[in-house]
């Protein structure tokens, strides 16, 4: 009995990661296993970049303001996060994953306002 609860269990994890998994265009981001990989190849991320990728991919083709990608992606606590922290994960995500990081097609930069992930 308690087996049979185990391997369901384990069943329903694997399910559950299989459906966190994101397919666009030759990328695969699985945050549940923490797995990414653009044509089968792998990516590694850090927490933060992971957040940000993740906000980024769930409001597909919305601009999301950098106060609130600020907030959204450091929330543990801190009582100053300089914006300029932004700008820096949104460059080391772009050099990870854009085949030009200076001319994106994923990550856009909208002028005065925040960022969006382009749909594709």
């Amino acid at each position: 009995m308690i087996l049979r609860a185990r391997v369901n269990a384990r069943l329903r994890e694997g399910n559950a990661a299989a459906s966190d998994t994101i397919r666009v265009d030759g990328f695969s981001f699985s945050f549940a296993r923490m797995e990414f990989s653009k044509n089968n190849m792998p990516i590694e991320l850090s927490k933060t970049e992971q957040k940000l990728l993740r906000i980024l991919l769930e409001n597909k083709g919305q601009v999301l303001p950098r106060v609130q990608l600020v907030d959204s992606v450091w929330t543990n606590g801190a009582e100053y996060v300089d914006e300029n922290a932004l700008s820096v994960t949104i460059k080391r995500l772009r050099d990870k994953l854009e085949d030009t990081p200076s001319s994106p097609e994923y990550i856009k930069t909208i002028y005065g306002i925040g960022y969006t992930w382009a749909v594709k």
